[in-house]
């Protein structure tokens, strides 16, 4: 089993106080047996009346917040992701997930899929990355990383799963709206049951956004789901629950896009 820990929060518009919320998270969660600990989008900074704090409080891997996260991971094997924004070349800044254990960035994903749409775009402050991510080692599982925006972007969980993804992570900070939740349900369940993976999605609360984080297992059962307050959530990502989805539903194996096999065919055809 792999202990995960969501921790839904509001993030404030000051940095240090997000850092704090953080590493009280990291603390319970660590406390609590989890060996991976997720949490939201676009942690350094909020506020729903300046969309350009993105920009302004963004800081890099080596500045105060991530460096304080870094030292509070020190000395012990749990696996914390989140997003945060560090500044890019052009005076935009990137969104970052970053993944970090025992003092160390083990990984980070640049968010390909920016949120240009339903009258918002991330794209006047956001640069897109120009990547896929690479999978990452949880207590021998393969980790996904995805972004919030991403999940309506089935390409990109199919790219993971068949890279060997056993879970996709998504932070996010979904915003409000009408049909917005059942979005966030339909989507992050439909992710998980088409590549027969758990989804460990975690989304900002609050103002602007639902919170509803919620992992949902390879077959489509939400197994633990937040509502729209502050909380920190457990669950286990079970690999004999994988193995069964794959067995009794091989949707994986049967697809017949991107098969080489079927790319080799065509090429004798023409």
């Amino acid at each position: 089993m792999l202990k995960v820990a969501l921790g839904q929060f509001a993030v404030a518009r000051v940095w240090e106080e997000n850092a704090d919320t953080c590493v009280r998270l990291m603390e319970q969660a660590r406390a609590g047996g989890a060996q991976l600990l997720v949490l939201p989008e676009g942690i350094l900074a909020r506020d729903i009346t300046d969309p350009d704090l993105v920009r302004k409080s963004a800081q890099p891997l080596d500045g105060p917040f991530v460096t304080r996260l870094l030292e509070v991971s020190r000395g012990n094997d749990m696996t914390t992701m989140m997003c945060v924004h560090n500044p890019a070349p052009d005076g935009r800044v990137w969104n970052n997930l970053i993944a970090i254990r025992d003092g160390q960035i083990i990984a980070q994903y640049l968010k390909l899929h920016l949120y240009d749409a339903f009258m918002m775009k991330e794209s006047v402050n956001v640069i897109p990355g120009p990547a896929v991510p690479p999978l990452v080692d949880v207590g021998g599982l393969k980790i996904g990383l995805m972004t919030c925006y991403d999940v309506r972007f089935p390409e990109l969980a199919r790219r993971l799963a068949h890279d060997g993804a056993d879970v996709l992570v998504l932070p996010a900070a979904w915003v409000k709206g009408p049909l917005k939740e059942m979005h966030w349900d339909v989507l992050c369940t439909a992710r998980a049951l088409e590549n027969t993976c758990y989804m460990v999605a975690v989304g900002e609360c609050g103002e602007r956004n639902i919170g509803g984080s919620l992992v949902v297992d390879p077959l489509g059962v939400a197994v633990v789901r937040a509502a729209e307050a502050p909380t920190l959530l457990f669950a286990d990502i079970d690999p004999a629950r994988i193995a069964h989805a794959r067995k009794v539903l091989p949707s994986l194996q049967n697809r017949r896009f991107a098969r080489p096999e079927l790319r080799d065919d065509a090429a004798h055809e023409a």
